[in-house]
């Protein structure tokens, strides 16, 4: 009986850490391709227009605020998740003792 309730306390504990990374690495993905987007852009920008550095640099600091909304947004996104996966998981717990 003890082995059993390590396991599930195992399996919980690792399904939350797989949760964590998965929420690391979109948020490190989506904030990499931001940026490289507005490098891209403004230097796209600045070569068409002759107007070296400024497009690049606006850019880049436009793409600061951006870049922490939507990290904020996939990871309230994500908590709840991981909230309702874990309540779905409390109450099947709830129905196998019934």
């Amino acid at each position: 009986m003890f082995d059993t309730e390590r396991d599930n306390e195992t399996r919980k504990t690792n399904r939350r850490n797989l949760w964590l990374a998965a929420l690391a690495g979109q948020v490190g993905f989506l904030t990499l391709i931001i940026i490289l987007a507005a490098v891209v852009g403004g230097l796209a920008l600045d070569a068409r227009l002759g107007t070296r550095p400024w497009f690049t640099i606006g850019l880049l600091l436009a793409s600061i605020p951006v870049s922490l909304l939507l990290m904020v947004y996939i990871t309230r996104k994500t908590v709840a998740k991981i909230k309702a996966n874990h309540n779905d998981h409390l109450n099947e717990e709830g129905r196998l003792g019934k």
